[in-house]
């Protein structure tokens, strides 16, 4: 068990203690640091844990004032843009069994294009996750779905309080903005620990009546996400300097986000260089099995569910008999032995289990951002900045937004 009353710093300099990786990296000066282009995403990554308390402290707090939010609901509806749209997916399946309520996360720009795509069934409560909420999409489906449905009621959480979801509509009264602690307003290009507190502030509406069950589960992955980092940060660093050219992320229900997420930061971090792609065990099988070849990385995110491992364990030992992959990094909480090659690494996960099916897919993506950070300094690219030619920015770039006859959305200019 950890100390509660530990500092990140003293914490930091525990894991440099135990990882030489972490000590070669965070040792090094503050300006050696700039310069490799590491010196925010690294940081951004490794202060989770404790980001997730302060998360978990802020939203118990206000557990009162938001249980109207979720009164009398018949849908929800989560919505962002890129890596927000996927945190939506991370709190879904959470919300849709806690509150009993339907539950649908679909991405703001499909909102603009689609508006159609929202769920009968009023009332309902859009929530839309953004980091900077500065992008076009969604600032303009939040305006748009605001201005055509007037029983849907919105909550945004953001990252950033001077970004426009938050300054356009912090008056409207049909909304309701909160600001999350601006240490989760990352400075890299790539979003990591905004992207785990986004998903735990929403998945907190679940426990509105339970508030005290929640920051025991926000508590109890943050000790997970330690023991992770103090004890696998080396072996992260080691799988993501290999040679692979092509990942695959697998996993099953609640860890969709988990997974899309992945692939999305394997594919930002190498700035293409390496391809990725997410699917499910039982998916795999219906056509991208033929993706997985010599040069690539398995990533098997495993659940702690009985019936849906065993799923899970039959397409492992498909791929072993089928001799596929570079290698495979398994990822769980008691990991069968068997599952691994020679060739593979486990990445056994204590707890994991316990915090539930709804609750790891956090820790999962920390993995994931970890091993694309590494590909990333493999590649001989910069964190911080992957993106060297400027082909993706931290914020979308302004783009024209086109609405439906009779619409106007003033707001987002």
């Amino acid at each position: 068990m950890f100390s509660p009353t530990i500092t990140p710093s003293e914490w930091l300099h525990e894991v440099c203690e135990r990882q030489p990786q972490a000590a070669r990296l965070f040792r090094a000066t503050e300006n050696e640091q700039r310069t490799r282009g590491y010196y925010h995403t690294l940081r951004e990554i490794v202060q989770q844990p404790f980001s997730w308390i302060r998360t978990a402290d802020q939203m118990t707090k206000l557990a009162s004032d938001l249980r109207p939010c979720v009164s009398q609901l018949r849908n929800i509806i989560l919505t962002g843009s890129g890596s927000s749209e996927y945190a939506g997916h991370c709190a879904r399946l959470a919300l849709q069994t806690r509150l009993g309520v339907n539950t649908l996360a679909i991405g703001g720009g499909a909102l603009l294009t689609h508006l159609h795509a929202l769920p009968p069934g009023r009332p309902a409560l859009l929530i839309s996750l953004a980091r900077s909420g500065d992008s076009p999409e969604s600032v303009g489906a939040l305006s748009l779905v605001r201005k055509t449905d007037p029983a849907i009621h919105h909550l945004v959480l953001t990252c950033n309080a001077g970004g426009k979801l938050a300054a356009n509509f912090r008056q409207d009264p049909r909304v309701r903005v909160i600001t999350l602690h601006d240490e989760t307003n990352d400075r890299s290009l790539v979003m990591t620990s905004s992207f785990t507190n986004l998903a735990l502030a929403a998945y907190s509406l679940g426990f509105l009546d339970e508030p005290e069950l929640y920051t025991s589960h926000c508590r109890q992955l943050s000790n997970v996400a330690k023991q992770l980092l103090e004890t696998q940060f080396d072996t992260l660093a080691q799988v993501g300097g290999l040679g692979f050219k092509r990942a695959v992320f697998l996993g099953s229900g609640p860890r969709l986000g988990a997974i899309l997420e992945a692939a999305l930061k394997m594919l930002e971090m190498t700035a293409g260089q390496v391809s990725a792609m997410s699917e499910t065990y039982l998916g795999l099988r219906h056509g991208p099995m033929s993706y997985v070849h010599a040069d690539t990385l398995l990533v098997c995110f495993l659940s702690s569910d009985a019936t849906v491992r065993a799923y899970e364990c039959d397409l492992i030992r498909e791929l072993n008999q089928k001799d596929l992959g570079m290698m495979k990094l398994i990822v769980g909480d008691a990991v069968p032995s068997e599952l691994a090659r020679d060739r593979d690494l486990v990445i056994n996960c204590p707890g994991l289990a316990e915090v539930g099916e709804y609750s790891a897919p956090v820790i999962e993506v920390v993995i994931a951002q970890l091993l694309g950070f590494f590909r990333c300094l493999r590649e001989g690219l910069r964190p911080d900045s992957p993106s060297k030619d400027g082909v993706i920015n931290r914020v979308v770039q302004s783009f024209a937004l086109h609405l439906p006859a009779g619409s106007s959305l003033g707001e987002t200019h």
